[in-house]
């Protein structure tokens, strides 16, 4: 196990180039890109190692943040990876179709995604290995003495299903180190300091049922909160944040009418190693005015409230 407690990432970045090169050789691997910080870090790693011998596949599960997967796409073949872009959004949400579980959905939606991504493996000739942005606090939320925290962490799930080998070059580091080695890397800021995002996108910020629709409304709220974070100056000093759509219905007034609509929670915490969070002291003025715009701007939401829970006893994600 490489030795994280102090991090040389230029010594880590050198290690791994090479004993990727001597673990696949002249094979093919395959990566599932996400958008995130894990998987692209491991992406320029990787590519670093073998070039062109490594493929990219980025599937869009309709759960994605608005406007991410046409942003995110054309950024990553800017950076010159392989990469290959995938819809599938219509068979996602047809999985999820009547599931309200939160387990039940996130397995739904995993297990299509291992459908997609395996029709898009094996058009690969070649491949027989499987690069993940596995990282150490996944592991360690995947396996505990108490049981699975969150069954939808990428640790052992697709290479039992597709019989390829594993790399996983960051499978020991915390999220801040993955951070260092994307810097060595040459990553931008554009990556680097993009918030956490669950594999299960929006899925897992979107309670009950998944809809076209629902999601739809919860990529407008999350927009607006993602940007006023930014433009105030407060996405930086944030670990990871983004809204949730509740179902759960209340009394509004909209021009002088009675409504009667769903609820937007806005999340924000801080974190080193994603095991532990604590909420952020955002100032009243910003919630005040996020809020507002939400209301004003979003159909179909007409109740704003701010989640203060930290982990434990919550989890950084609602579901």
């Amino acid at each position: 196990m490489y030795d994280n407690s102090v991090l040389d990432a230029k010594a880590f970045v050198a290690s791994q180039v090479a004993e990727i090169r001597n673990q696949v050789g002249s094979d093919q691997v395959i990566l599932a890109l996400s958008g995130g910080v894990d998987s692209t870090v491991t992406a320029v790693l990787v590519n670093r190692a073998i070039g062109e011998s490594l493929h990219c596949i980025f599937v869009d599960h309709g759960l994605l943040r608005k406007n991410e997967f046409e942003d995110v796409l054309e950024h990553y073949k800017d950076m010159g990876l392989n990469v290959k872009g995938v819809r599938a959004a219509d068979r996602f949400f047809a999985a999820c179709k009547g599931i309200t579980d939160p387990e039940a959905k996130r397995k739904a939606i995993g297990a299509t995604f291992i459908e997609v991504f395996n029709e898009e493996a094996l058009k690969v000739e070649g491949a027989k290995w499987l690069a993940q942005g596995t990282i150490w606090p996944d592991i360690a939320e995947s396996y505990s003495d108490k049981g699975t925290v969150k069954s939808h962490h990428n640790v052992g799930g697709l290479p039992e299903k597709m019989n390829f080998g594993l790399v996983e070059p960051l499978k020991y580091l915390y999220k801040y180190e993955v951070r260092q080695v994307g810097a060595e890397l040459g990553l931008d800021q554009h990556f680097l300091g993009r918030h956490p995002f669950p594999g299960p996108g929006l899925g897992v910020r979107c309670l009950g049922e998944l809809t076209p629709e629902k999601i739809a409304i919860l990529q407008e709220a999350d927009a607006i909160w993602i940007k006023a974070l930014r433009d105030s100056g407060w996405y930086d000093k944030v670990w990871q944040a983004g809204a949730i759509f509740v179902p759960v219905k209340s009394t509004g007034i909209t021009d002088g009418c009675r409504t009667y609509e769903n609820v937007i929670a806005l999340r924000a915490v801080n974190s080193v190693d994603a095991v532990t969070a604590q909420i952020v002291h955002l100032p009243w003025e910003l919630l005040d005015s996020v809020a507002a715009e939400i209301i004003a701007k979003v159909d179909g939401i007409n109740r704003v409230v701010f989640d203060i829970s930290a982990k434990p006893g919550a989890t950084i994600e609602w579901e």
